[in-house]
């Protein structure tokens, strides 16, 4: 985190995004902030609230693309959700608590994959162990009895201390070592062994919620664990079926879930983004009719969150004073000053994304590491297509997309999919019968497919 500086920041962005400038380096500021507090003194460290960040601008023109590429740098637990999902508390919908249950539950996923792969040697080496114990199962004792009427062996000199341990515990060494080589060779694969595997048995419960079974903070295999004891179950399977089922075994028996869900809460609170998108369908005016259920009410209940409050999870108490929150929205029909003033006042920031142009979709299309000309390149090649991309056809492709976003919605980037699939139909249906050809795109082809679609606007309204 400490060499992810503003202008890195940034610079990784760009490998994504194309422009927004203003976005990224409030955004970039933001999360540099979260490092800067985390060096302070304890008592400073508390007093130091997230700046939170309104993002304005038409659909398509990557809000939600930066939020995204900003929690994988800074590997924070984050969550995006629609605003519009939520309803006052009271009402059929998911209350706003639920995001940062959804969050939690995230971040004990990260948190518990990061452990998985510390753990990764150690518990190949026990999965190993005990596949070695079932292919090679320790022979059965003598009983009493038995050793009883045994007569006795003739009488011979006493072996010597090098003779004890040759014929002891050499062979059987020896034994396991050479089962152990061909394992790991993969020569026993297909061999069909007995693997125990403890099974706690659930009963069938029906619960009806209007908040859904999610939303309960709940440990059902907790609460029964002691009505209803673990039984050991056999099943037949392959070597290479065992394998997986007793490696994820032993991988929890090594991981320590008190640990996991301690440093997930952590993160969550210190470190915590969550995305909240269509921001704009919860302000407006108060509805004139009936509760308003999906808009103000909405906002005083993200209030408290926003500010700072605690949130039950079923994984402990989660503190969000320091979560990091993004808003995003058009505001097409209302604007930021129709939030209400307490809800206006915590997202202090506000940075306004401009409409893509011909020239920042030629960039989209070439420039990004996962740009759409490089996944549809890729994409063809596993049919053992070519498709090459001439400057002409991806002017032309940039030029329609931007004609068609003025004289209709502007749906921003989102536009340059439908057009890309529309000129590719033919040769991504045939691929699988042009295996070794390779196919050129230029103006005059991608002009050919979309000549009629462009021309005919009622068309083009639903197709593009």
């Amino acid at each position: 985190m400490e060499t992810l500086t503003p202008k890195k920041i940034v610079s990784e962005l760009d490998k994504f995004v194309i422009g927004q400038n203003l976005a990224k380096k409030a955004v970039s500021i933001a999360l540099r902030n979260r490092w800067r507090r985390q060096q302070l003194g304890l008592d400073m460290r508390d007093e130091i609230a997230p700046k939170n960040i309104i993002m304005i601008g038409p659909t398509g023109v990557g809000k939600t693309e930066i939020a995204r590429r900003l929690s994988r740098l800074a590997k924070s637990p984050f969550l995006k959700i629609e605003a519009s999902k939520f309803t006052e508390v009271g009402y059929v919908g998911r209350d706003v608590e639920s995001m940062i249950r959804d969050l939690a539950h995230l971040a004990v996923n990260m948190v518990k994959s990061e452990a998985r792969e510390k753990v990764q040697k150690k518990a190949e080496y026990f999965a190993e162990e005990r596949l070695l114990d079932i292919l090679l199962p320790p022979s059965p004792k003598p009983k009493e009895n038995e050793m009883k009427n045994q007569s006795l062996p003739p009488a011979t000199e006493p072996a010597t201390e090098e003779e004890e341990k040759v014929g002891d515990v050499v062979p059987k060494v020896s034994t396991r070592e050479k089962i152990r080589e061909k394992l790991r060779e993969g020569k026993f694969e297909d061999k069909i062994v007995e693997v125990e595997s403890n099974e706690r048995p659930m009963p069938n419960i029906e619960i009806f919620s209007n908040v859904g079974l999610e939303e309960m903070d709940i440990n059902f295999k907790d609460m029964f664990s002691g009505i209803f004891p673990s039984k050991v179950k056999k099943r037949k399977m392959k070597v290479k079926d065992a394998r997986k089922i007793i490696l994820q075994e032993e991988t929890q028996k090594l991981i320590d879930m008190d640990e996991v869900i301690a440093e997930a809460i952590n993160r969550v609170e210190q470190s915590g983004i969550i995305f909240l998108d269509e921001i704009d369908k919860i302000s407006g005016s108060k509805s004139s009719v009936g509760p308003d259920v999906s808009r103000e009410g909405v906002q005083r209940d993200l209030l408290p969150i926003v500010e700072g409050t605690t949130v039950t999870t079923k994984y402990g108490l989660v503190k969000t004073d320091h979560i990091l929150f993004i808003a995003a929205g058009a505001f097409h029909v209302s604007k930021p000053s129709d939030l209400i003033p307490e809800m206006q006042g915590r997202f202090p920031i506000r940075v306004e994304l401009s409409s893509l142009g011909k020239e920042d979709f030629i960039r989209i299309l070439t420039e990004p590491e996962n740009a759409l000309i490089k996944q549809y390149e890729a994409l063809l090649q596993t049919e053992g297509v070519k498709l090459v991309f001439k400057d002409s056809s991806i002017s032309e492709m940039a030029s329609i997309a931007a004609r068609v976003n003025e004289k209709m919605e502007n749906i921003g980037a989102r536009r340059l999919h439908t057009i890309m699939d529309k000129v590719l139909e033919d040769v991504s249906f045939e691929a699988p019968d042009l295996k070794g050809r390779e196919i050129i795109i230029d103006d005059t082809y991608v002009i050919d497919k979309l000549k009629d679609i462009v021309k005919d606007e009622d068309l083009s309204r639903y197709i593009l």
